[in-house]
């Protein structure tokens, strides 16, 4: 069984969005503090708020915090899919596909996989996922790992990276085993051996 994983073109991508990503978060949080005019500093923290809100804030300053604060919110949850795109490993096996990233460990059966299909045919890199009839988001462990992993793509769906090394190959073996008839009682009898 091989193991698909991406590539060095595709390290050295994630690499780059990861870099900016964190770029934009630390831009995010010098941003917000400055325009409201408070300090992070867990000592005067309170103080510098109360003195920002007892100042008055006008809408010259509600408007990029907004902003910024919303940056803050969303620039981790990308960051820790970027990690996981980083760290993600494909094995199709013959009783499923399984995928393992930073704390995720999940095991797709080719029944429960309804279809691969392409979720941009526009776009530059190509990004498909596959269709799945089950949540496999229930086999992650941790919650927290399980409920960003689920923020990230869903219940029911399983991405397959642009960045992947021999990304076509792997798309085709899945392919393969979801045109595969499944095997039938009498079929998986006499394909099991005798004691």
């Amino acid at each position: 069984m091989r193991t698909y994983r991406l590539s060095p073109a595709g390290r050295r991508l994630t690499l780059a969005l990861l870099v900016g990503a964190l770029l934009i978060w630390a831009f995010a949080l010098w941003s917000f503090g400055s325009t409201l005019r408070i300090s992070y500093n867990p000592l005067a923290f309170l103080g510098s708020l109360r003195a920002s809100l007892g100042a008055g804030i006008g809408l010259a300053e509600i408007v990029p915090a907004l902003l910024m604060l919303a940056l803050i919110v969303a620039t981790p949850l990308l960051i820790w899919n970027l990690l996981e795109e980083w760290a993600a490993a494909y094995t199709p096996a013959p009783d499923g596909l399984r995928f393992e990233s930073l704390g995720v460990a999940m095991r797709c059966p080719w029944p429960a996989v309804r279809a691969v299909r392409p979720v941009d045919d526009d776009a530059d890199e190509p990004l498909d996922e596959l269709l799945l009839d089950a949540d496999p988001t229930a086999q992650i462990a941790n919650p927290l790992v399980r409920f960003l992993h689920r923020q990230a793509y869903g219940r029911g769906r399983l991405p397959i990276y642009p960045g992947l090394e021999d990304r076509d190959e792997l798309i085709a073996d899945i392919r393969r085993h979801l045109a595969a008839p499944a095997p039938t009682g009498a079929a998986r009898a006499a394909e099991t051996p005798a004691p």
